[in-house]
């Protein structure tokens, strides 16, 4: 989503005379924008604006935004602490940006904007088009989420869920699919809590995908962040009809631990979650699953951690990551006593050598196959292509410039952790033979 907002961000300076530019030691305005989620993420903004004093020591001193979720949540501390930032701005103040820059310009004066008015934020950025025209491309559907999870602080820095119009989001996808985008990314923190009220009607994540089906050039679908509670009979059935809709789903399940997951107001259990995995992998046999862990969290038992690698064992996930639960200043969790983080680091380890292991065996058995792959660009200072699978799994491989934006068929010839490696066929009939 910062990659999408920070996109969006460069279409609105464009307009008041900016450019993006890759040299850091000539730019005139320096915008770091920011995620929340990860732990030392506020003293990360300040070791990068140390490096940025550095490099204008002896130079004008150029203007300097803090933007996302930080910014949200430090705002007027980050002011305080740090002379060197000219303003703050927030997730859903974006759409200030061009005036905020103008009036830093004009009055040389410090700026607080983290008002939570994501309806007139995306009334603005409607009225640009996106100038994105990469093959695989992002659109934010739906911002916010009142899941309140006790060790989140989404709901502090994004607000609550908002739903965009789906009006304006097939705008923007026929418009980046103009631009030459052939896979489209739905994004939100609760994406599959979209619901877009119009005229007494609801449309849910499902009719927005049914919408981008009809698209003619769109080659293929993807959502994420999802929620369990909110993966619904009707988007469940899109996985077998939709075949633009990609096998593959990230579906956060942070704990195989019901006690655990109670402490984390996760509001569901195991059992619902591996209910879910299994309704979707009735209608769709070959889906593909990844998720998120978070280990070591307050009161973790050596049961609760068992409980976690069964759940994974179950579900065998072909990609999935995984922290020592860290503390987020302003949640319920934050006064929770952690468990030593000698276990925790202990657990994590075992988690990630197990998920490695599911990861690779599910690799090594794509060798000898052929799979169909977006073809998204040329590797730089290399002859070979980048792409991905239907299940996301980075292809790196021989083929043509002409084969960018196509979908192909590579055999698959060599593998590691991450990546598999191969060569370019020319059709089915011919990985058929």
């Amino acid at each position: 989503m910062n990659e999408y907002d920070s996109n969006r961000i460069s279409d609105l300076v464009q307009k008041i005379g900016y450019k993006k530019t890759e040299s850091l030691e000539s730019a005139d305005c320096y915008i770091l924008n920011t995620c929340h989620i990860r732990e030392k993420a506020t003293e990360k903004v300040y070791h990068d604006i140390g490096r940025l004093k550095k490099k204008y020591r002896n130079k004008k001193k150029p203007i300097v935004l803090i933007t996302g979720c930080v910014a949200q949540a430090e705002n007027d501390e980050m002011l305080k602490r740090e002379k060197y930032i000219d303003a703050v701005v927030g997730p859903q103040s974006y759409h200030n940006i061009p005036e905020i820059l103008k009036g830093i310009v004009k009055k040389k004066t410090k700026v607080n904007s983290t008002e939570f008015d994501v309806i007139e934020k995306f009334d603005k950025l409607n009225t640009l088009e996106n100038s994105e025209s990469k093959v695989s491309s992002y659109i934010t559907i739906q911002e916010g989420c009142d899941k309140f999870c006790n060790f989140c602080v989404v709901p502090y820095t994004r607000g609550t869920e908002y739903s965009r119009s789906l009006k304006e989001i097939i705008y923007e996808a026929k418009s980046l699919v103009s631009n030459g985008t052939k896979e489209i990314t739905l994004l939100g923190q609760n994406v599959n809590a979209y619901n877009f009220k119009h005229s007494k009607k609801s449309f849910r994540l499902s009719d927005l995908i049914r919408e981008l089906d009809k698209i003619k050039n769109l080659k293929r679908i993807r959502y994420t962040t999802s929620h369990p509670n909110d993966m619904s009979p009707d988007l469940i059935e899109c996985y077998k009809d939709i075949k633009k809709l990609m096998p593959f789903l990230h579906l956060p399940v942070q704990s195989g631990s019901n006690n655990i997951l109670k402490k984390m107001n996760r509001k569901y259990t195991r059992e619902y979650y591996l209910s879910i995995v299994n309704k979707i992998r009735e209608v769709s046999k070959n889906i593909e699953f990844s998720s998120d862990f978070i280990i070591g969290y307050p009161g973790e038992t050596e049961k609760d951690f068992l409980d976690t690698i069964d759940l994974i064992k179950k579900v065998n996930f072909i990609n999935s990551y995984s922290f020592i639960y860290n503390r987020r200043p302003g949640t319920p969790a934050a006064s929770l006593d952690s468990i030593k983080n000698d276990e925790q680091k202990k657990r994590l380890i075992i988690i990630q050598n197990l998920l490695q292991e599911i990861q690779i065996n599910k690799n090594k058995n794509s060798v000898g196959k052929f799979k169909e792959v977006l073809v998204e660009n040329k590797l730089k200072n290399q002859t070979k292509y980048f792409g991905r699978t239907q299940e996301l799994t980075p292809v790196i491989f021989d083929a043509n410039k002409e084969d960018v934006g196509k979908v192909i068929y590579v055999e698959i010839k060599k593998y590691n952790r991450n990546t598999l490696f191969g060569s370019k066929i020319t059709s089915k009939k011919e990985a058929a033979a």
